[in-house]
């Protein structure tokens, strides 16, 4: 994505934004590896599955003897961080008494540990991410305003898989790549003829992490390869499909509809596809990739489109 690319070479705060699944944690981690802390710690946090007791103690560290069961002296994630970067998923499910200390540190950049008094400088990058709404937690009381000033520096919104079909084919070699090395696969299978032109056509309501899942299972049945996905996305199609009561013929073709997006998109920006305000800045695309899909898509330029 463009946005991640002007970013990742500043240590500014960033928050992604988007729905379940779609993947903030592969842009932050390509966040971190291309930016100059690369050689350092990225440190991935779950704020929703960390209890509110223990959340402190997790993210700053304590002292022995702090509280009961403190037997030795314990470095918190951010510690472990240092010189590098920590993302902060889930940011939103954060207890107010973290969100104090949190706001110190995007201030300070400094910490102590619970039970402690010294103070431990930090060299971090911090990088947040939600699928929930921070502005309306914030008008409700439930998510301090200050820190959302201080997290908000740097929006990034991710749309979904399905708006965003070009990422398959890179986030497929990805996957395969990662999930063969934990799998221990002596090699990378290959991939079946159509193989990627089968994820394109699918409109994966699971997002980024049902690309990942498949993958998954994909290496599990068949590690040697070559690699096929039709019996994995042919199911999830006719599940859905009879979920919601539609046969295959009356479900749009992702063409279609991603053409009527870009149709839409470019009469919000009168046609107009270059610079602020154009077709490509509203849908965070590189207008080469724009033209390239409307080419692909048979979409005619305005004459008056840059």
């Amino acid at each position: 994505m463009y946005k991640v690319l002007q970013v990742a070479a500043l240590d500014s705060p960033v928050l992604l934004l988007g729905e379940t699944g779609v993947g903030k944690d592969v842009i932050a981690n390509n966040i971190h590896y291309s930016s100059l802390r690369s050689e350092g710690p990225f440190v991935s946090v779950n704020c929703g599955a960390i209890p509110d007791t223990l959340i402190d103690s997790e993210l700053f560290g304590h002292e022995k003897g702090a509280f009961t069961g403190a037997l030795s002296q314990k470095r918190g994630r951010f510690e472990r961080a240092n010189k590098g970067t920590i993302f902060l998923d889930e940011i939103g499910e954060l207890p107010p008494q973290a969100q104090v200390r949190l706001l110190r540190v995007l201030q300070a950049k400094e910490i102590e540990r619970v039970g402690g008094a010294k103070t431990i400088p930090l060299d971090i990058r911090i990088i947040a991410a939600t699928n929930r709404d921070l502005e309306q937690m914030v008008r409700d009381g439930d998510f301090r305003e200050d820190l959302w000033f201080r997290l908000n520096v740097f929006p990034i919104w991710i749309p979904p898989l399905r708006e965003r079909l070009s990422d398959i084919p890179a986030l497929l070699q990805h996957f395969i790549h990662q999930k063969a090395k934990e799998l221990k696969l002596p090699e990378i299978p290959s991939l079946s003829p159509k193989a990627i032109d089968l994820l394109l056509d699918y409109h994966w309501p699971g997002n980024v992490r049902e690309l990942q899942n498949i993958v998954e299972r994909a290496l599990i049945l068949n590690p040697r390869g070559p690699l096929s996905f039709r019996r994995f996305v042919a199911d999830q199609s006719r599940d859905i499909s009879s979920s919601i009561g539609l046969s295959t013929g009356e479900i749009d073709r992702l063409d279609q509809v991603i053409s009527n997006h870009i149709k839409k998109v470019l009469a919000k920006a009168n046609g107009k596809i270059h610079g602020p305000g154009g077709a490509a800045d509203l849908l965070d695309l590189n207008p080469s990739t724009l033209r390239n899909k409307m080419n692909k898509l048979g979409i005619p330029y305005k004459r008056n489109s840059k």
